[in-house]
Parts: structure tokens; C-alpha cells; sequence
């Protein structure tokens, strides 16, 4: 959510913005809700002003009387009564025709967009976003290359099968090594984030709708979430959600930014994307996530850093895993409608013959913040609101198709990367038909 000023003040640009992201708002309409809104704000304002101004002068008048002996129930006391009297109908029709307009009014206010980046490319979709560099060359292999899926039941590691005999479409299971990897690489991220200063949270995984309305991810985003029939108790597509949540309606020191880091299942309900990425484990209901959320001053520049340092931490972590990727900054088309600058990173999928989405890095100035009410204290002692930033350090299963497909060897063996290694009791590589 934005201030109201700052929509007013830039509203060619938020209409121009919502149309590119692709968001059904309008911007001029909301003005003219604004506008009746502060016309009722200011009659009920000076309707009360003048309630105070006679009910003072009635409490006067009482006062003296009752000093005199006199009964104050006097002609000029009874029509002060009646006035008041008058002025609190008013007011409360007045009330009314503001609830009225507050509610079409807080509907599209929710809609608004956050304002773009300068340099964010203007587009329609993730074919409009921009390489900005590539790490590692693509494999090129010799032999017949083996799809995820194909290496998964060779090696009896990835069951889809009875995944979608269990849950239903776009489930799965996975077993043996194909469990340790999922595991391993969380771990990674996790020990790769905490040696960086994060604070590691275990999160609720069931939140109220007003934490995911105070993150950006309603009403827009509805759709997608799972949700407890007969509760207001949804279940969240990344622990981004709860993380920002924890310091809602708090003011917190960012002297120093604050690094927060979690891991956690997640669920989207994948509304829309009927017959898009359907084979393997590339786009499923339930999923893991390790997150990184940073909160800091109202500082462009110190935010614009940051979001360099949390996608850097997700490079590093790519680089560990000994796979190509490449860096791409994504454009208004693909944007959320809380982002006001992202990248996104993309790893090499043989199977694909392309690159495919791992990792997200946002930075949303005080969109969030600004909705949860997390505020600190700047130079000067006055409030103001936090910026927050977020990062997928790792998902899992989807980072599996890349790990699994890129090591791959002509044997059908998998080579497991050296800093996996450990987390995989020292196993250098995963043989068929071979026990873990």
C-alpha cells in the first residue's frame, strides 16, 4: 500500500504502472473516492467543532446557574440541548456516507501498485526480461541426455506416480537420495545464511488473511493460496509471509539491517497455469523454500545494495551446487504487484534446452511495511517506515531438476557436488540400483 499522497501525486504513473503489470485498477476512480472521502472527513470534522463549541458553552452556562441557585434548566440551556442533539444526528448520518465511501475507497487503494524502478525493463511477460549476466557454461553432453523424471526412476528416487494417486496432479513423492538431496541442499542455504548473520525463524505455515493482505500477497493473490474451510487460516507459498509478519505493529532498531532467514514447506494452489510445466517436478502444489527477509532504513541507495547482497547469496549458493545460471532483471510485466525492482535467477535445465526460474530477489521500499506498520526511528527521532527485501535462497523439488540433470553422467550415475557432499553422508556420487 502506498500513502495516499504519494499517489496523488504520481497518478499517471501508478495508472501507467497497473496497466503494465497487468492489474485492473484505476487510479483517477480512487481520486475521486479520495476526494469525497476528505469533503465527509472535513464536515464531520467541523460538525464536531461545533458540537464542542456549544456543549462548552451549555456546561458554562450550567455552571453558573447552579452557582447562582438557579434551576439551569433555562430556555437558552434547553435549545443548546436540542442543538447538540441536532449536530450528533448529523454527524452520525455523516459517519454513515463516509463508511459508505470507505469501503470502495480501501478496495482500491489495495489494489495500487507499488511504483517501478526507473531502470526496471517495460514488458508484457518473463520473455521481456533482461540478461544482465551469465555464470558457468552449459553442459554439452556426448551421450543421451536423461530428463529428471527419467533419471528420478532409474535411480528409484522420484515417485510421481503415487504421488498423484496420494494427493492428485502435481504431487509426488521423493525417496531415498532424492529426500537427502531436498534436504542437503536446504541445509546448505541455511548454513551458507547463518554464517552471513541471519537469524534463523521456525515459522507458522497457517496464517491469518491479514498477514498475507499486509505482505502484498491479497486480495490479488487469493486465488493461489490454500485455504481452511470455515477459518480465516491460510496456508502460505513462502515463509516470506510470516517472517515480515513477526514485526508487524512494532517499531524495531535497523541501526543495523535485519536479517531474518527461515525454511518452510509451502503451497500454491497453481490456479491458471493449467497445462504450463506439467512434466516433472518443475511446477507443483507443495514445495520447500529456504527465504532470506531483510528489513532497513528508508535509504534507496542502502536498499539497492542489499538487494545485490541477497541475490549474491543465492549466486553463491548456484556456485556451490556447480551449476550455470544467469541473472535476469525482470520487467513490469512480471512483476508483483507489491515489487519495486527484481531479478530473478535462472538455472540451466538440459531437458529444456533453456533456463528456468530458481530464485527471486525483490526490493519493495515500503510497501510491506507500510501495510504491517513496522516503522523505525530515523536520525531525528520521527517514525518512518522500514523498507524490506526478500530472496529465495533455494526451492526444492524444481532445484532438483538442474542438480540432477546437469551431473548427470553417461552411466546414468549422478555426480554429487563437493559442497553437497557432506550433507549427503560423503557421497560422491549416486549410483542405479545402489543403496544410500
Amino acid at each position: 500500500m502506498l500513502n495516499i499522497q504519494t499517489i496523488r501525486d504520481n497518478k499517471d504513473r501508478l495508472q501507467e504502472v497497473a496497466d503494465q503489470k497487468g492489474i485492473h485498477v484505476s487510479i483517477s476512480q480512487l481520486l475521486e473516492w479520495d476526494e469525497q472521502k476528505r469533503k465527509l472527513l472535513q464536515q464531520v470534522e467541523q460538525l464536531r467543532q461545533s458540537r464542542n463549541k456549544h456543549t462548552q458553552h451549555f456546561q458554562a452556562i450550567t455552571q453558573n446557574h447552579t452557582a447562582d441557585g438557579n434551576n439551569h434548566d433555562t430556555l437558552e440551556a434547553q435549545q443548546l440541548k436540542l442543538t447538540v442533539k441536532e449536530i450528533n444526528n448529523q454527524i452520525t448520518v455523516m459517519e454513515a456516507k463516509l463508511a459508505e465511501v470507505e469501503q470502495p475507497y480501501q478496495s482500491l487503494l489495495q489494489l495500487v501498485p507499488n511504483l517501478v524502478s526507473p531502470d526496471t525493463p517495460v514488458g508484457l511477460s518473463d520473455a521481456d526480461n533482461i540478461e544482465i549476466r551469465v555464470h558457468g557454461k552449459a553442459p554439452e553432453f556426448d551421450f543421451r541426455l536423461r530428463d529428471h523424471v527419467a533419471l528420478g526412476e532409474l535411480h528409484e528416487i522420484i515417485d510421481l506416480p503415487r504421488g498423484v494417486k496420494t494427493a492428485g496432479t502435481r504431487n509426488y513423492y521423493l525417496k531415498g537420495a532424492g529426500a537427502m538431496l531436498h534436504r542437503a541442499v536446504q541445509q546448505l542455504a541455511l548454513d551458507l545464511l547463518l554464517q552471513k548473520g541471519f537469524t534463523l525463524l521456525e515459522v507458522p505455515l497457517l496464517v491469518r488473511s491479514t498477514a498475507l493482505t499486509n505482505t502484498g500477497f491479497f486480495p490479488l493473490g487469493e486465488d493461489q493460496t490454500y485455504r481452511i474451510e470455515g477459518e480465516d487460516k491460510w496456508l502460505v507459498g513462502t515463509s516470506e509471509v510470516p517472517l515480515v509478519a513477526y514485526y508487524g505493529n512494532e517499531v524495531v532498531d535497523v541501526s543495523e539491517p535485519i536479517r531474518l532467514a527461515a525454511v518452510s514447506t509451502c503451497f500454491r494452489n497453481e490456479v491458471g497455469s493449467s497445462g504450463r510445466d506439467v512434466h516433472g517436478l518443475y511446477r507443483v502444489h507443495q514445495f520447500a523454500k529456504v527465504e532470506q527477509v531483510i528489513l532497513c532504513e528508508a535509504s534507496l541507495e542502502k536498499a539497492d545494495a542489499i538487494l545485490q547482497e541477497i541475490t549474491y547469496n543465492a549466486e553463491q549458493l548456484l556456485q556451490l551446487l556447480e551449476l550455470p545460471y544467469r541473472v535476469m532483471s525482470v520487467c513490469t510485466g512480471d512483476m508483483s504487484q507489491k515489487t519495486y525492482k527484481q531479478y530473478d535467477i535462472e538455472t540451466w535445465m538440459p531437458s529444456r534446452l533453456a533456463y528456468g526460474e530458481t530464485h527471486s530477489s525483490s526490493n519493495l521500499l515500503d510497501f510491506q511495511t507500510r501495510r504491517s506498520q513496522i516503522r523505525y526511528r530515523d536520525a531525528e527521532g520521527k517514525l518512518a517506515y522500514c523498507y524490506s527485501l526478500n530472496n529465495t535462497a533455494v526451492a526444492s523439488p524444481r532445484i532438483l531438476i538442474p542438480l540432477l540433470e546437469n551431473h548427470q553422467q553417461e552411466d546414468g550415475s549422478i555426480y554429487i557436488p563437493k559442497a553437497l557432499q557432506p550433507y549427503m553422508n560423503g557421497i560422491e556420487k549416486l549410483v542405479p540400483n545402489s543403496p544410500v
